[in-house]
């Protein structure tokens, strides 16, 4: 139980014995007190002044008296106006300490057989270009909130819906039919979805080149675009896609077998993964078929040139393409065969899409959507709305080919990584191999720490050299304290310290009830951040432990130190605040290395 549970109830026991009064425990409030004030825990008394018909000081005297005296953790009680700080006991403290030592999983609640199962939509890459830095924040972001809930007790299923249909699949294919010359990554030496990705960017320049030739002959831009021979021909190849034309088709899982096994190499890269893995050419039929159910029950209509909409105006919003004129289908009804497919599969009682911002209006159409076909779990799914993520030179562009590739920004941060370490000389003594997975966690980890870092629902700017820096609130800094833990407890061991299993209470001092309390915060840390889909909360629940722990280790000698007492709780805190970071870090996807 948190300690501002057991606190409330024994608030809730004091206000029975001391003024006769029943009062619900969850209804007490009780805070982490200000850092400003002396004490652990606040009590806020003035709700409570309706019980006791007292003042404030004299409520929070009354309460105070009684938990000194009946409540052992409780070491003092000092009231202040409408406020009762509550000072708890060292041997208090030192149970947390002994609590987390004892438990690997510290700050972990793991699923059991009636756990909610959340399913996590993450990537939805489209497989007419590689992943781009766009794509990594959210990968980092749905895989981190996939492993937050799995430990805050909810079973988690890790989806991906590839988009790997519809009129940009066939700008690709077409200019590789008419630009490629039976080029393949291998005869290449390039990794399948960059080969793909480069004839997107072809095709692009081509009709933009045919847009502007045709608006010179006097035609108006849209009508250039309509009239544009290269997107006829891909509207075309489009049609006989859906139409399962077997060349098309044939083009299509050629080249698209490329792209998935280059996704594979970049997933592998950036440490995430998927339990099940959807394709939009499997689940756009359903969707078409739901929708077509819709429109003769009257829940959707057709327009006179037969494309089919749902009109939303009811819902305060417009109307909706469901199905083009030609018959084709478009992102949303995707989703909505996609959304039916998972849960006739499992057992889904929340569903969650990790998609950007500029989708938000979409995720409120297909809940309204799923809802009117008479889906019971269409209103309750979540959109995890995250900001987009720019580089200090402004946005990112597919078709012009200036985004930040994702396994170019892997590998340059693994190299910055390596020159950083080098400079510094801080893995001297490692063979080759060692340093070179050393540089491997470092270059990841500061990627990953500075995308999850910052609240992600705010737009962010990526800062690859501000990411990398050993100090400050970085990855490599969290990263370095643990290091630093392993050092002190390996230079223990060789001197022949052990480690001990209990903290001597009476030799703790201030520094060390500092890391102590916060250690103590991490269950609670890594609960709210489920709660409100935050990994940012633990990355800086994680900088925050990191920075008081080399604050500690500088004013706290720890085997130079000559009382024993304090020596061996010293590096009972190393291996506990080892276990708070590595354990913190984990649920962000972070690794830690044992030497840096």
């Amino acid at each position: 139980m948190k300690t501002e549970n057991r606190l409330q109830q024994a608030v809730a026991q004091a206000l029975k014995q001391l003024y006769g009064a029943d009062v619900p425990a969850d209804t007490i409030q009780v805070t982490v007190t200000r850092k400003d004030q002396k004490g652990d825990y606040t009590v806020v008394v003035f709700p409570l002044l309706k019980i006791s018909h007292k003042k404030p000081e004299e409520t929070g005297a009354d309460i105070g008296n009684y938990l000194v005296a009946n409540v052992p953790d409780v070491a003092s009680a000092e009231p202040i106006k409408g406020f009762l700080n509550l000072t708890l006991s060292n041997s208090f403290w030192a149970s947390v300490v002994e609590s987390a030592d004892a438990n690997d999983d510290f700050g972990y609640v793991h699923p059991n057989a009636d756990s909610p199962l959340v399913m996590i939509e993450y990537s939805s890459p489209n497989t007419n270009k590689p992943l781009h830095l766009g794509h990594v924040r959210n990968n980092l972001l749905g895989y981190s909130l996939s492993r937050i809930l799995s430990v805050c007790g909810c079973k988690v299923v890790k989806t991906n819906i590839v988009n790997d249909r519809g009129i940009h699949i066939c700008k690709s294919m077409l200019a590789w039919q008419k630009w490629g010359n039976n080029a393949t990554p291998e005869s290449l030496n390039q990794k399948g979805d960059h080969l793909v990705g480069d004839y997107y960017v072809k095709f692009d320049k081509a009709y933009k080149a045919q847009i502007k030739e045709l608006q010179e002959q006097g035609l108006s831009e849209e009508e250039a675009e309509e009239k544009s021979p290269l997107m006829q021909e891909a509207r075309e190849m489009l049609r006989k896609w859906e139409a399962e034309d077997p060349e098309v088709r044939a083009l299509w899982r050629k080249m698209n077998e490329w792209v998935y096994a280059g996704f594979d190499e970049t997933y592998k890269a950036l440490g995430v993964d998927f339990d099940k893995i959807y394709y939009e050419s499997e689940t756009y039929k359903i969707g078409k078929g739901l929708v077509l159910k819709g429109l003769e029950e009257g829940k959707f209509y057709r327009r006179d040139d037969g494309s089919v909409w749902a009109d939303l105006s009811a819902d305060g919003l417009d109307e909706k393409l469901l199905l083009r004129k030609d018959g084709t289908s478009v992102y949303m009804t995707q989703d909505i065969g996609t959304a039916r497919l998972r849960y006739d599969e499992y057992p889904i009682d929340k569903m969650v899409y990790v998609v950007g911002n500029e989708q938000n209006y979409h995720f409120q159409v297909l809940s309204i959507l799923l809802d009117r076909l008479g889906f019971k779990w269409g209103k309750s799914l979540v959109h995890f709305s995250y900001g987009m993520v720019e580089l200090p030179n402004g946005r990112m562009k597919s078709r012009e080919g200036t985004v930040v590739d994702a396994d170019d920004l892997v590998a340059s941060m693994v190299d910055t990584a390596r020159e950083m370490s080098e400079s510094v000389g801080k893995l001297d003594g490692l063979t080759a191999d060692e340093a070179a997975e050393v540089h491997r966690i470092l270059g990841l980890g500061a990627l990953k720490y500075f995308l999850l870092k910052v609240d992600p629902r705010k737009n962010m700017t990526f800062n690859p050299a501000e990411s990398i820096d050993f100090n400050g609130n970085t990855g490599p800094f969290v990263q370095y304290s643990y290091a630093r833990t392993q050092s002190v407890l390996r230079k223990a061991a060789e001197a022949g310290v052990n480690v001990p299993e209990r903290l001597v209470p009476e030799a703790l001092d201030v520094k060390e009830l500092e890391v102590i309390k916060l250690i103590e915060q991490l269950p609670i840390v890594i609960e709210q951040a489920g709660k409100e889909f935050s990994p940012a909360l633990v990355a800086n629940y994680a900088f925050e432990m990191a920075k008081a722990f080399n604050q500690f280790y500088h004013d706290c000698p720890i085997l130079r130190e000559e009382d024993k007492s304090k020596q061996a709780n010293r590096l009972l805190l190393c291996k506990v605040v080892a276990k708070v970071i590595k354990n913190a870090l984990w649920t962000l996807g972070i690794q830690v290395p044992a030497r840096m």
